[in-house]
């Protein structure tokens, strides 16, 4: 007995534009709200407590992301073949390192590195009193939004990209 599906048989998540648009939304606001958290964690005049609360919540939000587009390695692996590997070329294409993987401190770490200009200033307004946990603060919220913002941006346009060409994964 062949079980095998057709293309259309495949669940997209989300499976319309309009769908990719309320997940957009949702996780532009699940991104302010963590950056919030990390600013506030930044504000502690404490040197390193901050790097470790963003990686920790970093890690979370980009599972949860991935989640809400159809994008985390189990919803991959469940893909129609050809679907799957419009996904990985996709994300090769956009050179994108979190997308459709398992998240990691480590890997979160590294994508902190990119930003590490941003960090050390963080760390080191930290010495300032006030004024440097204000700036600190600010620098934090503001990488954590552009690094949230970047990665939905990336789901947002990789899930649009499996939807234009039709072949939908399970969820």
């Amino acid at each position: 007995m062949k079980t095998g599906k057709t293309l259309t048989d495949w669940v997209l998540v989300p499976a319309t534009h309009q769908q990719i648009a309320e997940a957009r939304k949702k996780c532009r606001r699940l991104v302010i709200r963590r950056a919030a958290i990390s600013a506030g964690v930044s504000a502690v005049p404490i040197p390193g407590i901050d790097i470790a609360t963003d990686l920790g919540l970093l890690a979370r939000m980009i599972e949860e992301i991935n989640e809400e587009f159809g994008l985390t390695p189990d919803q991959i692996l469940r893909m129609h073949p050809k679907m799957r590997l419009v996904a990985y070329e996709m994300m090769v294409g956009m050179g994108t390192i979190l997308v459709g993987k398992l998240v990691t401190r480590e890997l979160v770490a590294m994508l902190l590195q990119r930003t590490g200009m941003k960090m050390i200033t963080k760390q080191a307004s930290k010495f300032v009193p006030i004024a440097g946990q204000v700036v600190s603060a600010a620098i934090g919220f503001a990488a954590f939004r552009t690094i949230g913002n970047q990665h939905v941006d990336a789901c947002a346009e990789i899930a649009a990209e499996l939807l234009t060409v039709g072949i939908q994964p399970l969820r």
